[in-house]
């Protein structure tokens, strides 16, 4: 398995404010989409997220996201490297995504074909 690249989560009171911002330090355009509730804006290397407390738990306790090339593949060797799922494998806006506890504690998603 091989993390392709890390995007750093951040909550955020006001989209729209935050999307301006980092569009500006980025250089680069968001897009914008929605799950479970909650609005998300994926700019750069960051993926910013503003809801409701209820439904911004579910984004919240994952500590970042990790891009993979396989989403299955990299699942597979996480899990007999001593991680444990916490969500299988399902598809969402911006690919398939598992999320995963590793040994240490951390909470990460990975997102990957």
């Amino acid at each position: 398995m091989k993390i392709d690249s890390v995007i750093a989560r951040q909550r955020v009171d006001d989209l729209d404010a935050a999307i301006t911002f980092y569009e500006r330090v980025t250089g680069q355009t968001a897009a914008r989409f929605a799950f479970a509730g909650v609005g998300l804006a994926s700019i750069g290397p960051f993926l910013l997220f503003s809801g409701p407390d209820e439904a911004v738990q579910r984004v919240a306790g994952v500590g970042a996201t990790l891009v993979v090339a396989d989403l299955d593949t990299a699942v597979e060797d996480a899990v007999a490297a001593g991680a444990t799922v916490v969500r299988p494998a399902q598809p969402t806006p911006n690919g398939h995504r598992a999320v995963l506890r590793h040994p240490h504690g951390g909470v990460y998603e990975y997102v990957g074909s």
